[in-house]
């Protein structure tokens, strides 16, 4: 169904411009999905770790704020990426 649907919006877009667009798009969600799946892992296995170990709940729980807040950072250099790209080829 998904597959149809985006081979039918590849055959109504002629130029490149447009297939550039969509996949700057595409692009964009993919990189949206990778960051929210890291950063759920993260968390989930910080508290798996503090659950072990509560004497170390300021260490686990430090490093994954370092942690999330590099993945967000990559992710919205990847999502600055592919929205100039999308504007530029318009």
């Amino acid at each position: 169904m998904l597959l149809s649907l985006l081979l039918q919006a590849v055959a109504a877009v002629s130029d490149s411009a447009g297939l550039a667009v969509m996949g700057a798009g595409i692009g964009a969600g993919l990189v949206a999905l990778g960051a929210g799946l890291g950063i759920g892992r993260i968390g989930g296995s910080a508290m798996d770790a503090i659950g072990r170990q509560p004497d170390a709940s300021g260490k686990i729980q430090t490093a994954m704020l370092i942690v999330a807040a590099l993945i967000e950072g990559l992710a919205l250099f990847a999502v600055v990426v592919c929205l100039l790209i999308s504007f530029k080829l318009r």
